[in-house]
This record gives C-alpha cells, sequence and structure tokens, in this order.
C-alpha cells in the first residue's frame, strides 16, 4: 500500500503578542505531528526563536528562506520579517496587528499557489489588525474575498457541527441581515460541505429560530413567520432534509443536537456560546464553503495567560487534523465525481 501523502500545513501566526505562538510550537512537539503534516509557519526564525526560550518549549524550528527550501519532518518557518518585532505580551498593538496581517496574506498566496495544501490561522486581535489597508472583523471576510466561493463560519468538533446564518455583525443588524436568500444559500453550503468535507451522503440539518420561541407565532416577533419557516418549507420540498426551526434556549440542554449532522444557528452567539460550553478545548473553527481548506482554533488571542507557558494546544491540535481530515475527504470526493463524471460522459459517447 502506498503511504498516505504528508500534508503541508501552513500556519499564520495571528496575534504574535498572543498564544498564537506558544500553541503552534507545542502542537508539534509531538514528533508523530511531523510525521503526518508538514508545518509552513509564515512569521521569522528570530521570533520563534524568542518563543522556544521565553516559554521554555523543546520543539526545533527549521529556517527557510523560499517555500521551495520546506523540509518534510521539519517545523518550517519562512523568514517573512524583515525587521525585529519586539513582543509584549498580551497587548493590544498596531505593530503587532500588522504583523498578523502580513503572516495571513503571506498564507494566504503560498495556499492559492498550492505551495500548501491547507491554511490553520492562530488567533488575531480584531481591534489591532484594523488599517486603511485591511478591514475586516476576521479571518472568514477576508478569505472569503480572496478565495473562490461563499463562506459559512463552521465550527466543529468530534459529536457537533454548528453553522452560522450571520457572524460578526451586533444583534440590531442580525434580523435585516436575514433573507430568503441567505437562509437557502446557507444551509445549501452547510449540506455540500457535509457531503464533500465530512463525507455525509444524506445530511440532517437543524434550524434554530430567530426570535425567543420562534415568535410564539408572532407575538414576540414576526421573523421566523416572515422569513425562516416559508424558506425552510421550500427548501424541504426540494428534497433537503431540514428539520425546525427550533426554539434555541432547550435545544441543546435537551441534547437534541446529537439527533442532527449539523445545527444552522441565526446569529454568532446563539450558535457558539452552547458550542464552546460542549466544545471548548477541542473545537475547530472551519470556513466551509471555500475553494481551500482553512481551520482555526476555537479561542482567542489568550492575551490574559500570554508568555506565561499555561496555553492548551488541544483546539490547535484539533485545527489541524481536521483541515487534513478536510483535506483527505474533498481529495476522495473530487476523485469518486470525476470518476462517475467520466462514466457518464462515456456511456454517452457509447449510446
Amino acid at each position: 500500500m502506498a503511504k498516505e501523502k504528508n500534508i503541508r500545513v501552513g500556519i499564520s501566526i495571528g496575534d504574535p503578542n498572543g498564544i498564537g505562538g506558544e500553541i503552534i510550537l507545542k502542537a508539534f512537539e509531538d514528533p508523530t505531528m511531523l510525521e503526518l503534516y508538514t508545518p509552513v509557519i509564515f512569521a521569522s526564525t528570530r521570533l520563534f526563536s524568542y518563543y522556544l526560550k521565553e516559554l521554555d518549549l523543546s520543539a526545533k524550528i527549521h529556517g527557510i528562506k523560499s517555500l521551495n527550501d520546506v523540509v518534510p519532518g521539519k517545523i518550517n518557518v519562512v523568514r517573512l520579517l524583515n525587521e525585529d518585532f519586539k513582543v509584549q505580551w498580551g497587548q493590544v498593538d498596531k505593530k503587532a496587528g500588522e504583523v498578523a496581517v502580513l503572516s495571513l496574506r503571506a498564507a494566504v498566496t503560498a495556499l492559492k499557489e498550492e505551495h500548501i495544501d491547507v491554511l490553520v490561522t492562530a488567533p488575531i486581535n480584531k481591534e489591532s489588525i484594523q488599517s486603511e489597508e485591511f478591514k475586516f472583523p476576521g479571518h472568514t471576510d477576508y478569505l472569503n474575498q480572496e478565495l473562490e466561493g461563499e463562506s459559512l463560519m463552521f465550527m466543529v468538533s468530534e459529536s457537533l457541527r454548528v453553522g452560522l446564518l450571520t457572524d460578526h455583525l451586533p444583534i440590531s443588524e442580525v434580523s435585516k441581515n436575514i433573507t430568503a436568500k441567505t437562509i437557502k444559500t446557507k444551509i445549501g453550503t452547510i449540506k455540500e460541505s457535509l457531503k464533500k468535507d465530512f463525507a455525509i451522503s444524506r445530511p440532517k440539518i437543524a434550524v434554530l429560530g430567530i426570535n425567543p420561541h420562534v415568535g410564539d407565532n408572532g407575538v414576540i416577533g414576526t421573523d421566523d413567520q416572515d422569513k425562516l419557516i416559508p424558506a425552510l418549507e421550500e427548501l424541504r420540498e426540494d428534497g433537503n432534509i431540514i428539520f425546525g426551526p427550533y426554539a434555541a434556549d432547550a435545544f441543546f440542554g435537551s441534547a437534541n443536537y446529537k439527533n442532527f449532522d449539523a445545527i444552522l444557528a441565526s446569529y454568532h452567539d446563539q450558535g457558539l456560546v452552547p458550542f464552546k460550553t460542549l466544545s471548548f478545548g477541542s473545537g475547530v473553527n472551519f470556513t466551509a464553503g471555500l475553494s481551500h481548506v482553512r481551520t482555526s482554533p476555537d479561542h482567542g488571542t489568550g492575551f490574559d495567560i500570554a508568555g506565561k507557558n499555561e496555553a492548551n494546544a488541544g483546539s490547535m491540535i484539533a485545527a489541524i487534523h481536521t483541515a487534513a481530515n478536510i483535506f483527505r475527504n474533498r481529495t476522495m470526493y473530487d476523485k469518486l465525481t470525476s470518476n462517475v463524471l467520466k462514466s457518464q460522459s462515456r456511456k454517452r459517447r457509447e449510446y
């Protein structure tokens, strides 16, 4: 049997004043990880040498000048930064934001040019990254611009998958951004992702209501009756296995989520509060719907523990494993569907 491909995992460092560098290095302290994956970190050897010394970590890095110099079995660090950056643990700093954006841009370019197979992003600080050149509330919106497809924020763990109908919006903006088109598009993206990325042939999807108690038949708002319910009925008529809308307050506590392959939440906290409660430390933020695979840990920059060697790398490790599994599933899906199309084409010619 041929040996499985060692997957090239590109990693952007996130905010260098946070725990990103720590969890990246801790993720690859286990030699087994380097047997499965080839990490390519977009930063500088000077910065990561500093992390190793300050945090007393045992990993060994390999500096490279070019992506053509990547070595399997090594923690490759691309020499991206031309000037010294002074780490200020736990501080919101514009210079740190510039470093985070520089790393992200370089990693995304490498992804598009197929120098890496998947992208894993360490956490950024949404305040420090803002500039005239970079005006995005987070990774997802930037990736949606740079890669083909329509992005969906999809939080995944071994037992739970939660997609978001709207993501980084003020609560006052949620309702006006929910339309029949958005509902159908997001559910279509979840369904496609479950089939291609998670190898689920007939996905079952649950949808949470917009208003408390799904609006109580219009008593607490009419968004569910006017927008959500009609859209779901149309989707079911087209053969989609869609359930709901469910009242969000009891859905997770009753363990009803275990009956479905994925859940679509109407807004950020409706989905992420229960997800992180149930999966924190092992959950992964996956950007579904795009032409390339990107994942991230399910937590933030950890400024409160930065520089203390207290960060847990579990979610970063899960993000790496998840990205690789999705990449393999997509590769297999594309191969199978390609074979089917070739077979159909051959039959038509014979006919």
